[in-house]
């Protein structure tokens, strides 16, 4: 069955992932890639367009592209590099930031405080879903990433997008979803249970928690007690350190760390924006 498939998948992740945060890569430009996507012609060539957006209007943005941002998800790895990097002017909040995790098929718009009336949660979904991932599901990684950041800016400097798509209703539980969801929740609510409980304690509940609501939503008995057990074993065994050196992301991509001099102005973010996958 397709649900075995894709809970099979989450146990691979999992025992990837008993392992802390991946750190967040230093600030240095406004394109930072990883994973070596990105050559340094078309680098320079997004670097520059936002200098000229951010000299234009002063509101900063910057792209991040790394290869996964596992034990977090997407949402909890986006923030942490927010907060990290303070994109936009001090007291104005007005940063934001396009994060691609290129190995998990995930993609985020991290939106600061003073752009969330106009990028806000729901438009910054539709740049997600209408703009980027279309190109990203047919590879092409630069236009889709080039298309994004140049509609983002678009609706920053006060210009719609166009109408929204509308989309096909489904009453259908999107499996796939549910399963990462249920892996963000024991990455975060495991790990603080296990320091308030120990570990086994914090194991035993996260694996009953997670295995009850899988079967109560859409899996068999059968695939609600292997998500429950794999819930168990990574509560009870997570926890080695890592540091950035070994978080796999030590390596860069057209340069990426060169250029100096470009740091984030102090800005806030409170979580608005949206993600998607590929």
């Amino acid at each position: 069955m397709k649900s075995i498939a894709q809970i099979f998948l989450l146990a691979v992740l999992l025992s990837g992932a008993a392992q802390a945060e991946v750190a967040v890569p230093p600030l240095a430009q406004r394109v930072t890639d990883l994973t070596g996507t990105l050559d340094a012609g078309k680098i320079q060539t997004l670097e520059a367009r936002l200098a000229e957006f951010e000299a234009k209007k002063g509101a900063q943005l910057a792209l991040l592209i790394v290869p996964t941002t596992q034990p977090e998800s997407i949402e909890q790895f986006g923030i942490r590099v927010a907060e990290a990097w303070k994109l936009g002017r001090k007291g104005v909040d007005d940063g934001a930031l396009l994060l691609v995790a290129k190995d998990d098929r995930a993609l985020r718009i991290e939106v600061g405080y003073g752009l969330e009336g106009a990028l806000n949660d729901a438009t910054a979904k539709r740049v997600v879903d209408e703009v980027i991932v279309p190109h990203f599901k047919r590879g092409e990684f630069y236009p889709g990433i080039e298309s994004g950041l140049a509609a983002m800016m678009r609706v920053i400097d006060g210009e719609a997008l166009l109408p929204p798509k509308r989309a096909a209703a489904s009453g259908k539980y999107d499996i796939e979803s549910l399963l990462f969801i249920g892996f963000g929740l024991v990455v975060v609510v495991g790990g603080m249970l296990r320091v308030l409980l120990g570990r086994f304690p914090a194991a035993l509940l996260m694996g009953g928690v997670l295995g009850g609501l899988a079967w109560l939503t859409v899996l068999s008995l059968l695939e609600a007690l292997l998500v429950g057990l794999m819930a168990f074993l990574f509560v009870l065994l997570g926890g080695a350190g890592r540091g950035y050196g070994g978080s796999g992301l030590g390596r860069t991509g057209g340069g990426s760390f060169g250029g100096g001099g470009f740091s984030g102005g102090g800005g806030g973010f409170g979580g608005g924006g949206a993600s998607g996958r590929w």
